[in-house]
């Protein structure tokens, strides 16, 4: 039984496969219509979510299985004080299979030392969303061709932003990958990344404080809103949330061929007038994010296609 806590828990080969498999569901959806008639799937959100909780369940049904689960840590028995082990040794008796959203880094990794089904984080805290990072390559991979010899600027929250930390980790192990991080410096890189993920592995690298002025060398803009849950002073979050914002000024001094994603939710830092540049990827990202998933659900059922 195999569990999905970090994007490094899969190889680059298993990840390529496992985004081959994406493509192909996306393709051919009715080929895997009913692979999972019969399993379980157990959504456990302990903090909002509309993208990933809803993204996972539209995977399970897809396949042909169902749902089951809580949508907040208020409607489940951790409002009583239940932990984490005690909730998915539980969860591991009514379901094949879960995915857990919560707001304590380590959260699912304690899960999966005590499940007996597959546990996949849903997102813990500032630490980790895997399953957004294998949504942000498929819908790179889809764009570029490939996923080595591309420049990644990443912009925003790059303290706080878990879908950030997934994707550098995920993408340093790719060949020519250089980085672009654009932050206030209250919001920069956690050392521990940028160490593990670019210092030790000698991928070029470099902080910018504008969008502009680094524009016209990106391939990918990976823009992150600032998250107001994950501040402690409501007067930082006020002075930091507006920092950056793309608009159709700013589009002007990008390529021709810049593929602009976005985790969502957004709020302000990206105009509604970019929606429709062509280069806009982030609502196409969504709908990456349901085959993204299926595809995961089969690899660790170890469900072949019907």
């Amino acid at each position: 039984m195999r569990h999905l806590i970090t994007p490094l828990d899969f190889s680059v080969e298993e990840t390529e496969a496992l985004l081959d498999r994406a493509d192909d569901i996306a393709a051919n959806p009715k080929a895997y219509a009913s692979c999972c008639v019969g399993k379980k799937l157990a959504t456990l959100f302990y903090e909002p979510s509309t993208r990933t909780r809803l993204s996972f369940e539209a995977a399970m049904l897809n396949l042909g299985g169902s749902v089951l689960g809580f949508a907040s840590a208020d409607t489940s028995s951790a409002s009583k004080g239940e932990s984490v082990a005690d909730t998915i040794r539980v969860i591991s008796c009514y379901a094949d299979i879960c995915a857990m959203r919560h707001p304590k880094e380590g959260a699912p990794l304690v899960a999966s030392l005590y499940s007996k089904i597959p546990v996949i984080n849903a997102g813990d805290g500032g630490h980790q969303h895997p399953t957004q990072t294998l949504t942000d390559l498929m819908t790179i991979r889809a764009k570029k061709g490939s996923l080595s010899g591309i420049t990644v600027g990443l912009c925003g929250d790059l303290k706080f932003g878990r879908t950030v930390h997934s994707l550098i980790m995920s993408l340093s192990r790719y060949t020519g990958i250089r980085f672009v991080l654009i932050s206030p410096k209250e919001l920069r890189l956690p050392g521990y990344v940028l160490q593990e993920a670019i210092v030790k592995k000698g991928l070029p690298y470099q902080e910018a404080a504008t969008i502009e002025e680094v524009m016209p060398q990106l391939d990918i803009l990976y823009m992150t809103r600032v998250q107001r849950e994950r501040f402690f002073n409501e007067e930082d979050y006020i002075r930091l949330k507006d920092s950056y914002i793309l608009d159709k000024r700013k589009m002007a001094f990008a390529k021709p061929d810049l593929c602009v994603l976005h985790p969502l939710p957004r709020v302000n830092e990206i105009a509604p007038e970019v929606d429709d540049d062509p280069r806009a990827a982030y609502f196409e990202q969504v709908q990456n994010g349901v085959y993204v998933r299926m595809a995961l659900i089969l690899k660790l059922l170890e469900v072949e296609p019907c």
